[in-house]
């Protein structure tokens, strides 16, 4: 079944294709972009999301393409860079990217309130809204967008029908299949009116996109820690240009490891941790087994202890699925995932393998880079090799199901040298287009240890006495349960 689908759909891509070109492309050559034809024809996620907005109705989706074809290359959105638009514009804040919802799309965020109708400025607005949608759809390719119309603060005059209808079309016609949702966050009883045109605009298959917000509601779609405190939430970020914010990935903290103070730290705290969870294991065990040759104060060597510790996290770490990207397959493949604070399993395995036949550099960004301590975070893979990457939350933060992880890779030349001055160069100079990239999505996973015995921070230094009294309670214990009547 699945299978006759799949040749469904390349057939009708290669149909796509071939009439664009036969009865659109041929006698007027000059009419689009050279680079949309050339992707059109490469790129079958491109073609198959045209298609999938008019329900693969080829005719639809020939007209569909010649439309958003011809505005591309109006707007020139291949070449849009910041010198395009006016600086107050970027400046202002009315529009930009950032953030997730709770089904982690993308937030494109429009502060209505900075939005004054005037025609002088209608093209420029509308360049930085193809701006931001362009920058995203090469970074993303095809993953869906929410739209944050935050209508706080807003008056009538601050109500632009043309631009609001330009932003549906963006979302029609020129990117098909990027909008999850459009949020809309306190409007005014007084602009009722206007938003019963734009569900017609929208069409009634796209009105139920429509979600209409108060303070309480919108952490229906995006939790506190993305919403601004006048949405109820808790997020600091204040918006400010230059420099323009990016797609919220940032290089996390100790790019090249730990510095050795915090190492230190880390390494003592982690000792601590696995030293209570030796000790828990071996207390629950002998509660079970009736306290078989417990003696704790000849305890194992710490040799010994680290290898157990070390095949406990390994086993709980061990990433099974694998992405197989160009240059490197990645493990795992979706989802990092981490334990709850009370499982005591902090951090988390990323494996990269290098699949080609030259070595390549990778980086690893995150959008909490006050979060996590990565080890290592910008190096380089030898052909044929394997690297651990190691991802630690730090100071005991929580992990969130919001947070982000980036990978980066690029093929390097063979006479290219790998050390961090030769990286830094590296990733200056290589083109956007030779770098692969692959996102990983966290995870939490909730413990599931016993909780009948529960250690103090301390727990692993006790005293040779304190541990006497700790076994000696566990006899008495067990020998009451022992004599008490069924």
């Amino acid at each position: 079944m699945a299978e006759g689908h799949a040749q469904n759909k390349a057939k009708l891509v290669a149909e796509t294709r071939r009439r664009f070109e036969a009865e659109y492309v041929t006698d007027k050559p000059d009419k689009y972009d050279p680079r949309d034809v050339e992707r059109l024809q490469q790129d079958d996620n491109w073609v198959e999301s045209y298609l999938f907005w008019r329900h693969d109705a080829v005719d639809e989706t020939l007209k569909m393409i010649d439309e958003s074809f011809q505005w591309r290359k109006e707007m020139a959105v291949h070449d849009l860079t910041e010198a395009s638009i006016p600086k107050w514009l970027l400046e202002i804040g009315g529009i930009y990217l950032h953030g997730y919802d709770k089904e982690g799309n993308k937030l494109l965020w429009i502060r209505v309130k900075y939005h004054v109708k005037d025609n002088k400025t209608i093209l420029d607005k509308k360049k930085l809204i193809a701006f931001w949608l362009e920058r995203y759809a090469k970074r993303e390719n095809g993953k869906p967008i929410t739209v944050m119309f935050d209508l706080s603060e807003t008056g009538i005059n601050s109500i632009d029908m043309d631009f609001v209808r330009f932003i549906i079309n963006c979302f029609k016609v020129y990117y098909p299949k990027y909008l999850s949702k459009i949020v809309i966050f306190d409007m005014p009883w007084i602009m009722n009116a206007a938003f019963k045109i734009v569900k017609s605009w929208l069409g009634p298959e796209a009105v139920s996109l429509l979600k209409f917000t108060n303070k309480h509601e919108v952490q229906d779609y995006v939790s506190v820690e993305y919403l601004p405190p006048h949405m109820g939430g808790t997020d600091p970020f204040k918006y400010s240009y230059p420099p323009l914010i990016d797609d919220d990935f940032q290089t996390p903290l100790c790019e090249n490891g730990p510095i050795a103070s915090e190492d230190e730290a880390s390494s003592k705290e982690d000792t601590e941790s696995d030293g209570k969870e030796i000790l828990e294991a071996v207390f629950n065990e002998e509660q079970v087994a009736g306290l078989k040759k417990i003696n704790l104060t000849e305890s194992t060597s710490k040799a010994e202890e680290n290898e157990k510790v070390d095949s406990k996290t390994k086993a709980f770490k061990k990433p099974l699925s694998v992405f197989k990207g160009p240059l490197l397959h990645i493990s795992p493949a979706e989802e990092l995932y981490f334990g709850s604070i009370d499982s005591g399993e902090k951090k988390s395995l990323i494996v990269l393998t290098n699949v080609t036949k030259n070595i390549v550099a990778f980086k690893v960004r995150t959008t909490a880079p006050e979060k996590y301590r990565v080890k290592p975070s910008n190096s380089s893979c030898d052909p044929g090799a394997s690297i651990d990457i190691v991802v630690c939350p730090h100071g005991g933060v929580a992990v969130s199901a919001q947070d982000r992880f980036l990978i980066m890779a690029a093929e390097m030349e063979q006479t290219s040298g790998t050390g961090p001055a030769e990286l830094a160069q590296f990733w200056k100079e290589v083109p956007r287009s030779k770098v692969m990239e692959h996102r990983l999505r966290c995870h939490t996973v909730e413990s599931s240890k016993p909780t009948s015995l529960t250690l103090k921070d301390g727990a692993f230094n006790v005293s040779d006495k304190t541990s006497e009294d700790m076994c000696l309670q566990f006899a008495n214990s067990r020998r009451e349960n022992d004599c008490s009547p069924p």
